[in-house]
């Protein structure tokens, strides 16, 4: 009796150890959740000895995309004028707030991007002084440029004279367009996460824009077509790689007879604002062609790419692309129709230098 007295009390005083520690653990994580100190938006995998992010969430608000843009593109004009400048960079800039918050964009962010970018603009502090000792810096920086690294830059684009006829102008700002073009209306919400059930229950890994059969469809970042053709889910679709290889845009449901254009195959190079092809509602089936999906839409989504293990399977990547739909319809592509091929083509040309980087690669 008193041997299992023994086991009942060792028994007893182990448990009570054992709660003891989960509390401080709670604690503990509670209380690095508060700090900011745990990485909420992204994780570090690895294949091999290479380390690659593994999983990303975008949290960036539209205000906050809208302020760190307006930042960049206004100190970039300025420093060209003015050495005494700083031009400010919008992604890091994001970076930097989202570190401080553990990836989340909260009430009052939008002023504390526009203080930061001041301090930075004046040379009061540099940006990489501000984040020294910052912890997960790098990792937000390098998972917010693999989101918004083709959006902003250098280009040239026609634009249209006093006398009707289109000149050549050299820019610096957002160089990325939204996927519908302009003059065609659409209605959208934030659908990112909702369950789907075709096939089998999954969530929904991107955005769906409302609108009419035939809207053209633009791409939204220069790149190379890496599919196109049926997909039992998506309908007809395309799929194109940026340059960079980090980006995967995802554009379902296309137009039944008539998805694309018809010079678009596997492997043609995009320019930005370009009209692909035409939405739709295809899709939810295995037979080609077929129009299953009950409203018409556009499905476009955006997959990131640290490691091609990443490309197809249970690793994928794919970000919340709502706030990034809303901060694109700053820059709508216009379009025109060929009555005689009924294809849709942009009015503007553009000349987008990671093209003809891409194209003397090759």
């Amino acid at each position: 009796m008193q041997y299992l007295k023994r086991i009942k009390k060792a028994i007893l005083i182990e448990g009570i150890l054992l709660a003891s520690l989960c509390s401080v653990f709670m604690m503990g994580a509670l209380k690095g959740n508060r700090t900011g100190t745990q990485p909420q938006a992204v994780e570090v995998g690895s294949v091999g000895e290479k380390e690659y992010i593994k999983w990303v969430d975008f949290n960036v608000s539209y205000e906050a995309l809208c302020e760190a843009y307006k930042w960049d593109v206004e100190t970039y004009e300025e420093a060209q004028a003015d050495k005494n400048i700083a031009h400010v960079n919008w992604i890091q800039l994001l970076a930097y707030v989202g570190a401080k918050h553990g990836g989340n964009f909260p009430s009052g962010t939008v002023s504390e991007i526009a203080k930061t970018a001041k301090k930075v603009k004046t040379n009061e502090i540099t940006m990489a002084e501000l984040v020294r000792d910052m912890k997960y810096y790098a990792y937000y920086l390098e998972a917010y440029e693999a989101v918004l690294g083709g959006f902003v830059g250098e280009y040239e684009i026609q634009k249209k004279r006093e006398d009707g006829k289109a000149e050549w102008e050299k820019c610096y700002g957002l160089k990325a367009f939204s996927p519908i073009a302009k003059g065609f209306e659409y209605s959208d919400y934030d659908d990112f996460g909702a369950s789907r059930s075709y096939g089998y229950s999954r969530p929904h890994l991107g955005h769906d824009m409302m609108g009419q059969v035939g809207t053209p469809v633009v791409a939204i970042e220069s790149g190379y077509v890496e599919a196109i053709g049926w997909n039992q889910y998506g309908g007809w679709r395309l799929g194109i790689r940026s340059f960079d290889g980090k980006r995967y845009y995802y554009y379902a449901h296309l137009r039944q007879n008539f998805p694309y254009c018809k010079d678009l195959e596997e492997g043609s190079v995009v320019t930005a604002g370009q009209v692909i092809g035409y939405m739709g509602h295809t899709g939810y089936s295995k037979t080609e062609n077929v129009n299953n999906i009950k409203v018409v839409h556009l499905h476009w989504g955006l997959q990131l790419i640290f490691d091609e293990s990443q490309k197809e399977g249970n690793n994928e990547i794919w970000i919340d692309c709502y706030d990034l739909s809303r901060f694109l319809y700053k820059n709508r592509s216009e379009t025109v129709k060929n009555e005689e091929t009924k294809e849709w083509y942009r009015v503007y040309d553009m000349k987008d230098p990671a093209v003809e980087k891409y194209l003397r690669s090759k």
